[in-house]
């Protein structure tokens, strides 16, 4: 399907009078899958051979966090700011809140998403217009259905798509998104797309590479869905370089929180459980790998701490675009350690995560107690005083003694703690008369 006319915007001035041909970006994450999934990232289970390739040709980030659920993650993304300061409700993107697209449309550029919204529920929330994208395809929109794969409901355009029998989502979002970077292409048009996969979410049916499409293992289908969420990834950059725009690109691909716990995976010798919906790093530590040929160096490995709330400014200043002031972002730009420069590394991520203000039951999982922490590459401390040291005790079953620290852990604990005093101590955007039996330093772990 070719993207509608109107996306091809006329070029703005500022690109005409450019030296240099403006880049396009093509921001990609998937959905429920953690660093552990990757072969880059050392799995041996999972076959992942397009992103191999894009990070052995580019830069591999080591240590990037997300919110640990679906929604948060998207909101903290897109608006570069952390959830505590905008944060409303489980599938809602604050309306009237700035976007990347929003500021990529600004500056001339076409701009499309296709995949997963999962930000607009009966009219409360933001719309993809709203949110800055001409053109879109997507599923988890208030018109769809609970069909994401085969035979599935997807929105475009502000109509449900009319699919041939057999349609598998992810093909068809991944069409969708080839049609418009080859229709800037023809328009010479510079691109904003924006790639939030259906895959790999549950439910586990066989994929198109599947060899029994009556399988029933979960586990069997994820492996088959993951190297298939890898080749729709190589598809688009075949598009690009189909259409003469793979040098003047940049490829970013994430994932958007840890993998769903009812899967293990063979990590470094260890059944790894998912911790999707969980604080502790198997829920936060998602991939990231950059790619642009000849801006960014080749087989780079970077151990930076990096925030989903970076990745706005990153992008603008990969583009060279002026900085988008927006009140209370907290993300910087790891542009320059991209391009092979130190930059600005991080000492510390914070975190807030209160999934669903308003449950009228909560958990440790998605409907978690509202709960803020920060970390550094080591040390991770909670609101409620607990201090883990995330290297040695990954899953954060024994808290560290604060009598018996010794003195670079207590240096540590000071740090941290003066990151949780730097913000605020609840969230800016949620109505406290509407939550109930809400203690964070009660918070069960």
């Amino acid at each position: 399907m070719k993207a509608p006319l109107f996306i091809l915007l006329a070029i703005s001035p500022f690109f005409v009078t450019a030296a240099d041909k403006p880049m396009n970006v093509l921001l990609i994450m998937a959905d429920d899958i953690g660093f552990e999934c990757f072969s880059s990232y050392g799995s041996e289970e999972y076959s992942t051979p397009r992103l191999d390739a894009l990070a052995e040709a580019g830069i591999r980030f080591e240590n990037c966090h997300s919110t640990p659920l679906c929604t948060p993650s998207r909101v903290n993304l897109m608006s570069g700011k952390s959830n505590v300061f905008n944060y409303q409700d489980f599938g809602l993107y604050p309306k009237g809140e700035p976007t990347f697209a929003n500021h990529f449309k600004e500056s001339g550029y076409a701009t499309a998403v296709a995949g997963k919204w999962q930000l607009m529920i009966e009219g409360a929330g933001t719309s993809p217009q709203e949110a800055g994208f001409d053109s879109y395809c997507l599923w988890n929109t208030p018109m769809t259905s609970r069909a994401r794969y085969w035979d599935p409901s997807l929105e475009s355009d502000g109509a449900i798509l009319e699919l041939p029998k057999d349609s598998y989502g992810p093909d068809v979002c991944t069409d969708f998104l080839a049609d418009f970077i080859e229709s800037c292409a023809d328009s010479n048009t510079p691109f904003l797309a924006y790639y939030p996969m259906i895959l790999v979410h549950n439910p586990f049916p066989p994929a198109p590479n599947s060899v029994d499409r009556n399988e029933q293992d979960n586990k069997k289908n994820f492996v088959d869905m993951v190297n298939y969420m890898d080749a729709l990834v190589g598809r688009l950059v075949d598009t690009l370089e189909a259409n003469g725009l793979r040098e003047n690109t940049l490829v970013v691909f994430t994932g958007d929180n840890g993998t769903n716990e009812v899967l293990h995976s063979e990590f470094e010798g260890e059944q790894l459980r998912g911790g999707k919906g969980y604080t502790y790093d198997h829920g936060t530590h998602v991939p990231l790998i950059a790619n642009w040929p000849g801006r960014i160096p080749e087989g780079q490995v970077n151990g930076d701490l990096i925030a989903f709330s970076d990745f706005f400014p990153t992008i603008v200043e990969a583009a060279g675009l002026p900085p988008k002031n927006v009140t209370d972002a907290d993300g910087w730009s790891f542009w320059p350690q991209c391009e092979g420069r130190k930059g600005k590394p991080r000492d510390w991520v914070y975190g807030y995560y209160f999934p669903r203000p308003y449950s009228k039951k909560f958990d440790d999982k998605y409907n978690h107690w509202e709960v803020r922490y920060a970390r550094d590459e080591r040390y991770k401390l909670y609101d409620n005083g607990d201090l883990y040291d995330t290297q040695k005790d990954v899953l954060e079953k024994s808290v560290v003694d604060r009598e018996r620290s010794s003195s670079a852990v207590k240096r540590a604990r000071k740090k941290l703690q003066a990151v949780l005093d730097s913000y605020p101590n609840r969230g800016a955007q949620v109505d406290y008369s509407k939550v109930e039996g809400v203690y964070p330093s009660e918070m069960k772990r």
